[in-house]
């Protein structure tokens, strides 16, 4: 009797970690649409301005960096201040940059978003200035947000009579929240007909399983349709009409598997080398050998008798030596898996740079059913 409860007890454990280790296999290498896909439309907006960073202890932009000292002047006659000779104006506190920001989808007016100021000038530091109003423009020519505050370079440099000491880069620093938004673009995500998800690595089967998936899931009139490898296209089914974020949730949180075509990746500065898990190598044979040559050179000393006419001289002795590995020959079957791949080149001991020789002779041979790729 107890035999046969055990039995049982070690059957239903068997085949518990049998349904978890078979349920957890097609979910091994699924992701959310949210984490490959972008919904057109909704990005980032690139802003920049031209501006003037004023504080410095004496590190600012020289006499020579005209455009500064004209910016400078022009800010204080718009100040209404009169300046008399502009050659008067001093800039050695003051330093021309560009500001640079990023204008997420969706801000609203009174929104911060941090910049980044960048001296264009002949400035040595930026630490301890203060940007001043600075209008920020998009590509179109119009303001959307306004930067000022007091700049954070991260960095330092410091200088003595024989030495110096830097960290960073400190004609580069960041206004954390040091811009506001005035302007917003227009448009209204929740009267949208249908949204288009954009693929970020475009893919035909990718595309295809992303668009099986979101029908999957709603099962209205296959609402979901791919219009190329890299773009899917979704119509607002009508129990989310004005209610568009609801459905761009629920689809954000489907899990797809994405496809990826066979690559192989080498880098020959650094010797790295990235193999997909769909590499597949042809009926082959590889022998990867090493020639070496060794060279010594000694100089001998010929000295000559005592009290005799001779003259010391020196000849060079050179001695070369040639050795040649002969390794052996390794057999690699066809559609072998890239674990065996990897085994089988681990077993030739062939180093990273050796791999990479390797890699170049097969894809020559026609025997590497993968892209290569050299970066």
């Amino acid at each position: 009797m107890i035999e046969t409860k055990n039995s049982k007890r070690n059957i239903l454990i068997l085949f518990c970690l049998i349904f978890v280790t078979v349920s957890a296999i097609p979910y091994a290498h699924a992701v959310r649409i949210k984490d490959i896909t972008d919904i057109r439309g909704v990005r980032d907006n690139q802003l920049v301005g031209y501006g003037l960073v004023v504080g410095l202890n004496g590190t600012g932009d020289g006499k020579k960096t005209q455009f500064t000292q004209n910016s400078l002047t022009n800010m204080l006659q718009k100040l209404g201040m009169t300046v008399v000779d502009p050659e008067d104006v001093k800039v050695e506190n003051v330093a021309a940059v560009m500001v640079t920001a990023l204008m997420p989808p969706f801000a609203r007016v009174g929104s911060k978003i941090d910049v980044l100021v960048s001296s264009i000038g002949d400035a040595e530091n930026l630490q301890g200035g203060t940007l001043i109003f600075t209008p920020l423009r998009a590509a179109n020519g119009e303001i959307f947000a306004v930067a000022q505050g007091p700049i954070s370079t991260g960095g330092f440099s410091a200088e003595g009579s024989g030495a110096s000491v830097q960290k960073n880069f400190p004609t580069v620093g960041s206004v954390p929240d040091g811009a506001v938004i005035e302007k917003e673009i227009m448009g209204n995500f929740n009267d949208k007909q249908n949204i288009t998800l954009a693929l970020n690595t475009p893919d035909f089967t990718t595309a295809s399983r992303v668009a099986e998936a979101i029908n999957k899931e709603f099962l209205i009139n296959s609402p979901a349709k791919t219009l190329d490898a890299g773009t899917i296209e979704v119509s607002i089914p009508s129990q989310f009409k004005e209610n568009t974020v609801a459905f761009v949730t629920a689809i954000e949180t489907l899990d797809v598997v994405p496809d990826s075509i066979s690559k192989v990746v080498i880098n020959e500065r650094t010797g790295t080398v990235i193999m997909g898990q769909n590499v597949r190598i042809s009926t082959v044979a590889i022998a990867h050998g090493n020639l070496s040559v060794q060279i010594t050179e000694r100089a001998d000393v010929s000295q000559p008798r005592a009290f005799s006419d001779g003259q010391t001289v020196v000849t060079p002795n050179t001695s070369i030596n040639v050795n040649e590995e002969n390794p052996p020959i390794y057999l690699v079957e066809s559609g072998v898996s890239i674990a065996e791949v990897v085994k089988a080149l681990n077993a030739m001991g062939v180093s990273p740079r050796d791999l990479i020789a390797i890699f170049q002779a097969l894809k020559s041979a026609g025997a590497l059913q993968a892209q290569l790729e050299i970066i």
